[in-house]
């Protein structure tokens, strides 16, 4: 572990040296107020005018692909995790986050956090216990929303993780160095505070709540403590964001843009706000008297998803910077893909056809076959439609293949919305790492149609993972596939 005396255990604000204002350039309004009528004639030579300019960038990028065909083509660039890091109700790092998922334990229980006596559901994967000390300064911990705590004491600790103390960090060149860590709600806490203290008066507001509450704001913090200063954003797409967020920073670093990427999600909306926001859309388990039984994919029996809370973190870095600096490499992240259900709000498309889409555009995109994958780790998030569609999906793209093996750690830990995709993520690369895929809890009676030998059982099962794919789908209809296998 690294040193909470090291350059980046504390978040201090300072800009990084690299940075000079006088560099600045001032950009020029890009939309100007136009008042001005135009007649027929005008916007005839208009539209000409931009068509004659669309073609010339189209030939003109024809021309680029010609003179790409005749060039040798350039060698990929690999993509290895490194380092992952953890928040969640079952574990603080990713070692005894993975043992409890193989021993089966689940981390649901009774809310502890605020009263909630008067909802129809009061169980959630809560963490009962959490600190920044050593990661984060306590000034700005008493400052900020839970989410972003997660996401930094997280993204530090896949730091720690992968060994980048700040001897080694001193050799990264800062500039090819990224963050891409999203949230579904972001800071719902800290927003919710402020619109109570405009209750009373602005003046009682935190002058620090909107950028305190905006998604992208957990990665610019980690990065301005870190100096990091390549590609930083953050991409919100519901319960999907991860996955979105790990694509698209190993695109970063195939395309040369990064050598070096902490991506993946958090969220913390166990508040009262985000309870009953998930109560009035009628999507949670009702289960109170047995919360570790709440959460039960593919079981006949479920009556919705158990909310969770945390973040996930991997340290994606190119394969010959990581070699280079003697780095432990745990798994090579292959490929990934997004689709579009495009069909309803909160509802998965009846014949799951953009699942369906999206695993075969991953398996594409990863150069692989589909009788390569052999085990799945499921969106699979315990509600009546969701589970059995991407059951179908999984059966139509992998059902011959009778090494196949699928499993949801939803089933302990609950569903941690926008953390979701990278806390399986850790989960899926654990188990390529260890050799062990953990237990399916709760599955005590399958849902008619449901064949349980494509299902991990009720205990951890060996296997000998040769690529394994990971789902996550959000409201909106986003679906998200993302691919690692053992580095070779």
């Amino acid at each position: 572990m690294v040193a909470a005396s090291s350059c980046y255990a504390y978040l201090d604000f300072r800009p990084c040296n690299h940075y000079n204002s006088n560099n600045s350039i001032a950009l020029s309004s890009l939309f100007g107020s136009n008042s001005i009528s135009l007649n027929r004639n005008q916007i005839r030579l208009n539209r000409a005018t931009n068509s004659g300019r669309a073609m010339a960038i189209a030939m003109n990028m024809e021309n680029e692909a010609m003179v790409s065909k005749n060039n040798p083509p350039m060698e990929k660039r690999r993509v290895v995790v490194t380092g992952m890091g953890v928040e969640t109700s079952l574990g603080h790092d990713p070692h005894t986050f993975y043992e409890n998922l193989l021993q089966g334990n689940s981390g649901i229980s009774h809310i502890e956090d605020f009263d909630c006596s008067d909802f129809p559901t009061r169980i959630a994967g809560e963490i009962k216990s959490f600190s920044t000390e050593g990661w984060v300064a306590p000034k700005l911990s008493r400052r900020m929303d839970k989410f972003m705590l997660y996401l930094l004491t997280a993204g530090k600790k896949a730091l720690a993780d992968g060994g980048v103390t700040e001897q080694v960090m001193a050799e990264f060149d800062k500039a090819k160095c990224g963050i891409l860590i999203g949230s579904a709600l972001g800071g719902m806490k800290v927003f919710h505070e402020a619109i109570q203290a405009l209750k009373i008066s602005y003046k009682k507001m935190n002058p620090f709540c909107v950028p305190l509450a905006t998604t992208n704001m957990g990665s610019a913090m980690l990065a301005i403590d870190l100096g990091w200063m390549g590609p930083n954003y953050s991409i919100s797409s519901a319960c999907a964001t991860s996955n979105f967020c790990i694509l698209n920073s190993a695109n970063h670093i195939i395309k040369g843009e990064a050598d070096v990427m902490l991506c993946g999600g958090s969220d913390a909306a166990i508040i009262p706000i985000g309870l009953a926001g998930f109560v009035a859309v009628r999507a949670l388990s009702q289960r109170n008297n047995d919360p570790a039984k709440a959460s039960r994919p593919w079981d006949c029996n479920r009556d919705g998803f158990v909310m969770g809370e945390g973040a996930g973190v991997l340290l994606l870095e190119e394969l010959e910077h990581a070699k280079k600096r003697g780095a432990t490499i745990y798994a090579e992240f292959l490929g990934g893909s997004f689709t579009c259900d495009a069909y309803h709000m909160t509802e998965p498309h009846p014949d799951g056809a953009g699942v369906i889409i999206c695993i075969e555009r991953a398996l594409a995109h990863a150069g692989i076959t589909k009788e390569q994958i052999n085990y799945v780790n499921a969106h699979a998030t315990s509600t009546p439609a969701g589970d059995l569609k991407e059951y179908k999906a999984l059966v139509h793209c992998f059902g011959q293949n009778p090494e196949l093996k699928v499993n949801s750690t939803k089933s302990m830990i609950g569903h941690l919305l926008g953390a979701a995709g990278a806390v399986e993520a850790v989960a899926t690369v654990q188990a390529i790492k260890t050799g062990w895929v953990h237990p399916n809890i709760n599955l005590d009676n399958p849902e008619n149609g449901v064949d349980t030998k494509l299902l991990v059982g009720s205990k951890k099962e060996r296997l000998d993972i040769k690529a394994a794919l990971s789902n996550s789908f959000g409201f909106g209809g986003h679906n998200s596939s993302i691919i690692f296998a053992p580095y070779k």
